[in-house]
């Protein structure tokens, strides 16, 4: 069972807008036979979000998602072994902003962008990445997979 922490920073999205992201993250969990685990969401503006790709990416501009994942070793560190605690997958950030301005250009709704930006977080967290054209067509088909196992798909009048 995945356990989610939903903090939305800007104060504008409605109740079912974090239940919507809920449901498709333990959906998402489901689908990659994560057993009991902890994630949290934070939802901000671009100009946040432009601050921590600076600080941690060093692009100085705002991103869609970062995750930063719990479980990655940093260099230096050591794994935690014999802990009886449930999994903490890391933390994703989602830019609302971002989220907005994207439905928009792909032509397709607030909530399927919602959906596409926390699996894609979510991926990141389990160790997807599309740094190479074989990881990204890996990474890009599971996310369409499990979006369109709960029937969000893609308009066809959307660019790709």
């Amino acid at each position: 069972m995945l356990s989610i922490d939903l903090l939305d920073e800007t104060a504008t999205l409605s109740d079912s807008d974090l239940q919507f992201v809920e449901k498709v993250l333990k959906h998402a969990a489901e689908a990659e036979e994560i057993g009991t685990a902890e994630v949290s969401v934070t939802f901000v503006t671009n100009d946040i979000i432009q601050d921590i790709n600076k600080e941690y990416r060093g692009k100085n501009e705002p991103t869609d998602v970062i995750s930063f994942a719990m479980e990655e070793l940093g260099e230096g560190e050591l794994e935690i072994v014999g802990l009886m605690a449930p999994r903490t997958l890391g933390d994703i950030i989602i830019s609302l902003d971002r989220t907005k301005e994207q439905a928009a250009d792909y032509g397709h709704s607030f909530e399927r962008e919602l959906g596409f930006l926390a699996v894609h977080g979510f991926l990141h967290l389990l160790g997807y990445d599309h740094m190479t054209k074989e990881d990204e067509k890996k990474m890009f088909s599971r996310q369409e997979e499990i979006l369109s196992s709960l029937g969000i798909t893609r308009n066809q009048n959307e660019r790709e």
